[in-house]
């Protein structure tokens, strides 16, 4: 008997390299998850001109706040990437605010998934950073999370 007839031998999964590019069939760049209270959203990002859609709408249409539109934008500013990509976004849940703060981690994910080196930068920022922050949930016999009854001495 030989011995490749006792013990096959697995195939060898290839080593991972030092940043990841997960390029599918239509050209995807990377995906990013981000969580913001109870919104989630859910970014793709694919070489382009600078498109931003958000559930299939423009930015400025979606958050028509400018503070909100800058801070989504934040991520490509920090690593210098501004109008280099197409960003295409899905996302529910929450307010506006929070909307914008877990695209915003999104896209910050999605870039560190298709550059390595843009981690430090994003980092140092805070913008790779979940906040953690979530409602307080209701409690019996009191109005709120915390508000109580007004006490009666008599």
């Amino acid at each position: 008997m030989s011995e490749e007839s006792v013990s096959p031998e697995k195939p060898q999964a290839p080593e991972a390299s030092a940043h990841i590019r997960s390029i599918s069939a239509e050209g995807t760049l990377s995906d990013g998850v981000g969580r913001r209270k109870t919104s989630v959203a859910r970014v793709r990002l694919t070489p382009g001109a600078g498109r931003f859609s958000i559930n299939g709408r423009e930015i400025k249409e979606y958050f028509r706040r400018p503070r909100l539109v800058d801070e989504v934008n934040r991520p490509f500013s920090v690593t210098g990437t501004t109008g280099r990509f197409d960003c295409d976004c899905a996302v529910k849940g929450s307010g506006l605010a929070s909307q914008a703060g877990a695209v915003r981690l999104a896209i910050s994910r999605a870039l560190v998934s298709w550059e390595a080196e843009w981690r430090p930068a994003l980092s140092t920022e805070g913008l790779l950073t979940r906040d953690s922050r979530m409602v307080e949930r209701k409690k019996y016999g009191i109005r709120g999370a915390r508000r109580r009854p007004q006490w009666t001495k008599r």
